[in-house]
């Protein structure tokens, strides 16, 4: 019988692509986001280490995050980062499904709005603009909701402007049903 080991370190981890992040710039006004993030897929334990590599850069060491489960199949409890571990939590009722709560001793608390990984790269775009905004007031789910109704009404533009050009309803022509025509009934 053959064993397979697994002997990768925490230290050796694959070089991730390029954190599709959004963050809002300082200001004394604050708004219910810091910003955004776009990961690549819903595994936590890949996607966090490149996001607190940005973070800790900018903001300190992140210390612990927060999320809500709804969307995360796997929440580990620790993940390793470059240079220290990272604890995560999670809350069902109390925090947004949307969001990520990021918390760090040297600064603080940054709550980022996580745009699903199947999003288009159009609606990932407004996303990451809206939440970005300095001072503003909608919450991560209220955005997500803002972005569906977008699409649903691009969606509903589009067919009918597919009606339209298609030349709209079906028009009924005489010539091609004679016998319900009444000037053609008496031939």
């Amino acid at each position: 019988m053959t064993v397979a080991i697994d002997r990768t370190t925490t230290n050796e981890r694959v070089p991730s692509p390029p954190v599709r992040l959004s963050l809002a710039t300082a200001s004394p006004v604050p708004g219910a986001l810091d910003g955004a993030w776009w990961p690549r897929s819903r595994d936590l334990l890949r996607e966090l280490p490149a996001l607190t590599d940005v973070l800790d850069a900018r903001w300190g060491r992140i210390t612990r995050v927060s999320v809500n489960p709804a969307h995360w199949p796997v929440i580990p409890r620790k993940v390793p980062t470059t240079g220290h571990t990272v604890n995560v939590g999670w809350f069902t009722d109390e925090q947004d499904p949307h969001k990520l709560i990021l918390l760090s001793y040297a600064a603080g608390r940054w709550d980022l709005l996580v745009i699903p990984p199947e999003t288009s790269a159009a609606a990932a775009a407004r996303l990451m603009a809206a939440a970005a905004t300095v001072g503003g007031l909608l919450t991560a789910s209220g955005l997500m909701a803002s972005e569906s109704a977008f699409r649903e009404a691009g969606e509903d533009l589009s067919r009918e402007e597919e009606w339209e050009t298609d030349g709209g309803p079906p028009q009924w022509r005489p010539e091609a049903e004679p016998d319900r025509n009444p000037l053609l009934q008496g031939r």
